[in-house]
């Protein structure tokens, strides 16, 4: 920690505001945050992670709310902008906005219009591995467990999600698949929503979307849960609908650059999430994922050459 008063010393110095109170430039804070957090104590540290993964939700948030998706005290989050170096809590809010609408010609990922396409790939890839690394920061360990445990114990799991999820739900679908566990994922959004509703108690609907408010999958996650099966969710807000229905939700997702279609970062975090439930699996029963892989295996080898 940098000591009792609210200042920044060192490399993250030049992030800055001069004025006092102040805090740091729009555009900076996040950076600030990040290089920041090894310094911080736990309470703190919980809240500059919040930060990171959610700037432009905590815009909307008061001082309490944020508190208390922080797991901590309203005054831990004041005492975290005062060593930003701003006055207070609201000062901080107003600069974090600002920092969230950014010119488009000046993108979060620090894309601009004289990059060239070797620049952009360099830009583009540090921010997808930026939304990966903070996946392993915004996820509590202890709900990755108790979804893990509810996928085991589940007789079927569907996979749902539509739009710029669908792929995603196809490949998790698969993977559960090869690891000898019982999934499907239509293509369909009605039959999607029927075999929802055909769910027992038994049974999991795993539903995956970036702003958790997609009618398709909250009507095919709603109907499991009138089912009486279990409902988990894999998206990238705290506050959605999508969080409303779903027994246990995991959320995460990296943050937006202009012209990249609805969180491509996200999904990359999303995957990353999806892989580490998918291996958790396989390694709580590695007798039935070894049996399923030797199957998978055998299959492949009749479609190459």
């Amino acid at each position: 920690m940098f000591g009792s008063e609210a200042r920044v010393s060192g490399a993250a110095a030049h992030l800055v505001g001069a004025g006092e109170g102040r805090g740091a430039a729009p555009g900076r804070i996040i950076p600030l945050v990040r290089g920041l957090l090894p310094s911080l104590v736990p309470s703190e540290a919980r809240v500059a992670r919040y930060v990171v993964a959610q700037p432009a939700g905590v815009i909307h948030y008061s001082v309490t709310e944020l508190a208390e998706f922080a797991r901590t005290s309203a005054s831990t989050v004041v005492r975290f902008c005062q060593r930003l170096g701003f006055k207070g809590y609201q000062d901080f809010k107003i600069a974090l906005a600002q920092e969230a609408v950014l010119p488009l010609t000046r993108m979060p990922s620090d894309v601009i219009a004289s990059d060239s396409p070797a620049e952009i790939l360099e830009k583009v890839v540090f921010a997808a591995a930026d939304a990966v690394a903070a996946a392993g920061m915004t996820i509590d360990g202890q709900t990755l467990g108790r979804v893990v445990e509810v996928l085991d114990d589940a007789e079927r799991i569907l996979v749902v999600g539509v739009g710029t999820s669908a792929p995603i739900v196809q490949d998790v679908a698969y993977r559960l698949l090869t690891i000898g566990r019982r999934a499907e994922a239509p293509l369909d959004v009605h039959v999607q929503h029927v075999a929802a509703s055909l769910l027992g108690a038994g049974d999991v609907c795993l539903a995956i979307s970036h702003t958790g408010a997609t009618r398709e999958t909250l009507a095919a996650t709603r109907a499991a849960a009138l089912a009486g099966a279990r409902t988990v969710a894999v998206t990238s807000f705290f506050r959605s609908p999508l969080t409303a229905i779903a027994g246990i939700s995991l959320v995460t997702g990296g943050q937006e650059t202009a012209f990249r279609v609805e969180a491509m970062a996200s999904r990359l975090a999303h995957l990353a999430v999806l892989d580490a439930l998918v291996v958790s699996l396989a390694v709580r029963n590695q007798e039935r994922a070894i049996a399923a892989q030797r199957a998978y295996g055998a299959v492949l080898a009749e479609h190459r050459l």
